[in-house]
């Protein structure tokens, strides 16, 4: 009777609630949306009324699918081979990137082998060491092989994802079980059909987390292509968007601002629909073997 008193009393209970948390929430919500808001807003405005209305409100002429048309075809359409590009790079890139992490990831949560210490050292150090510091370096050594100025520029180092490796690694660990495999090999699977059959539908979630902070990364990347890149005609979108901003603040320049706001909404709409669409899974896979059953 005690326990089935405690179980009505505990039913009716609510969730507390804080309106001190809820207005942090509300502040950081409106501090993570604003910019965005800001940015839709003023890709509706001509040029003239970019600078003759209020910023934070919709004014003038409503010229958001004018805005849209000239971002594509200004230049003979150079926003659209700079996404082009960026879609490269994201698909060889990011793509290869989770994959090699993926099979690296899952050898050294299963597999023991000399020097299994010395590699996850390795890998903990590179996950500390930001991709910045080694630009230069990599410009330098890239020049030398004579890459630079290339996609090979931009996708090489890309494949390279040592916070995805440690991820797959760390997720591998719970997610994958040991006997699992075992029953695997007795039954007579080799390793390559244990870990396509098996260990890839268990490791999921995990792939698509890498996944999505792999795309966001190269879609994002600026300073890389900044400095192996010299011809526009294999610029990503961010450096492509740059170039137009300092083209539109030159002496004697045609004033383009509006169409640097509106190629930058066109830029971040992709990575927000794959983060939208990508969320159930990302959200899985940070939680997923946290709780051991």
């Amino acid at each position: 009777m005690s326990a089935l008193r405690f179980a009505k009393t505990t039913s009716g209970l609510r969730p507390r609630r804080s309106i001190l948390l809820t207005v942090i929430m509300g502040l950081l919500a409106i501090y993570a949306l604003l910019p965005l808001f800001w940015l839709f807003v003023n890709s509706t405005k001509t040029q003239a009324a970019l600078f003759s209305t209020f910023g934070l409100w919709f004014g003038g002429e409503f010229a958001l699918f004018d805005n849209i048309v000239q971002t594509l075809t200004y230049d003979d359409g150079e926003f659209v081979r700079w996404l082009g590009n960026t879609l490269l790079y994201v698909v060889v890139g990011a793509g290869g990137a989770t994959a090699l992490a993926t099979l690296a990831g899952y050898g050294l949560a299963k597999f023991d082998f000399p020097g299994r210490r010395a590699v996850f050292a390795v890998v903990l150090g590179a996950v500390a060491v930001p991709g910045t510091a080694l630009a230069v370096p990599t410009f330098l050594m890239f020049s030398q092989l004579g890459l630079t100025n290339t996609p090979w520029a931009i996708i090489l180092p890309s494949l390279i994802s040592p916070f995805g490796l440690y991820l797959i690694w760390v997720y591998a660990v719970d997610s994958v079980p040991t006997e699992l495999l075992e029953a695997a090999r007795i039954d007579g699977a080799g390793e390559f059909r244990t870990f396509f059959t098996i260990s890839s539908r268990l490791l999921a979630p995990g792939f698509v987390t890498v996944l999505l902070f792999a795309i966001v990364a190269t879609w994002n990347n600026y300073f890389l292509p900044l400095i192996m890149l010299s011809d526009p005609a294999w610029y990503p979108l961010t450096v492509g968007l740059n170039q137009w901003n300092a083209q539109a603040t030159g002496v004697g320049a045609q004033p383009i601002y509006n169409l640097v706001i509106t190629g930058s909404l066109l830029t971040i709409i992709p990575i927000v629909v794959a983060f939208l669409f990508l969320q159930r899974y990302w959200q899985s896979g940070l939680s997923a073997g946290s709780v051991k059953q």
